[in-house]
């Protein structure tokens, strides 16, 4: 099992408009059959407005699958296109981290 984690470190006073964005694309990953993905903002830290969402899959197979689309209904990949339109504005960059449950 391995541990997905996306971290975004956002522009200033643009965190609400990209937690919204990670919470609706959090159902539809549901939806999609891909598991609870969990958001997190900082309370404290090496720098401010970052935002964090963390889900887990079986394998990298899964995860590149995941990425690539594979099983996602036409409607649900419109809906996640239209959820993250303009979040390039809202970042400054961000960054993925993957690790090995080991229990």
């Amino acid at each position: 099992m391995l541990l997905i984690r996306e971290i975004m470190y956002c522009k200033p006073g643009k965190v609400r408009p990209m937690v919204e964005k990670f919470l609706a694309m959090s159902k539809l990953n549901e939806q999609a059959g891909f598991g609870k993905m969990r958001v997190m903002t900082d309370f404290c830290g090496e720098r401010y407005w970052t935002i964090t969402s963390e889900f887990e899959v079986a394998s990298m197979q899964v995860f590149e699958q995941m990425m690539q689309g594979e099983g996602i209904t036409p409607e649900l990949a419109k809906e996640f296109d239209n959820i993250m339109k303009g979040y390039h504005d809202l970042v400054d960059y961000g960054r993925r981290e993957i690790y090995k449950i080991e229990s």
